[in-house]
């Protein structure tokens, strides 16, 4: 039988041996079973090559590159991530696109910022701006407050402003490069 199964050193499924297949009037459709695996085997490890990637200690910032507020935002986190907690990838790299494929994300209802970590998984929406902000220190720590208010509330708010970020805040033609010094915090 197929299985996944993952240890406790790894996030990431590994395949098993055995002999499972989808029976169909008798028949085995070997041929599809094994196109479909396969397609999901490349997926899974690419996926978790992405994650191992990550170092442990460390959770990942997915944000719109194309996005002025977004932009604006990561260095906002980068100046003030005083304990070196977060690495970045946008959403339109390869590493975005696999978390988004990965997690089966509606990018037409989110689609400005994600949080993954090994231990919490990923966070969208207010959850991910407000566990985001809850590591930056003071005063923007504070701002951790606002889990008291209900997802849903929070979520408005927040999709009020993603939908309008392009409106207020503008748009850039191409991902924004990060500079030498910063393209360590920076997964492709």
């Amino acid at each position: 039988m197929w299985l996944l199964s993952s240890d406790e050193e790894s996030a990431c499924p590994e395949f098993t041996s055995g002999g499972f297949f989808e029976e169909k009037d008798g028949e085995f459709d070997l041929k599809r079973e094994a196109v479909f695996l396969t397609s999901f085997y490349q997926s899974i490890s690419y996926f978790c090559n992405v994650i191992k990637a990550l170092p442990k200690h460390k959770k990942l910032i997915l944000f719109d590159g194309v996005c002025n507020l977004c932009n604006g935002s990561v260095q906002y986190v980068i100046k003030h991530d005083k304990h070196n907690v977060f690495m970045f990838a946008a959403l339109q790299s390869n590493v975005g696109q696999q978390v988004i494929e990965h997690y089966k994300i509606d990018i037409e209802k989110t689609d400005s910022i994600l949080l993954y970590s090994e231990t919490k998984g990923l966070k969208v929406k207010s959850s991910a701006a407000l566990q985001i902000a809850k590591y930056l220190g003071l005063p923007t720590n504070l701002m951790s407050v606002f889990f008291i208010i209900p997802p849903f509330i929070r979520n408005w708010i927040y999709d009020f402003v993603a939908k309008n970020r392009y409106k207020w805040f503008g748009k850039q033609d191409a991902c924004m490069i990060p500079t030498k010094e910063l393209k360590a915090k920076f997964l492709d």
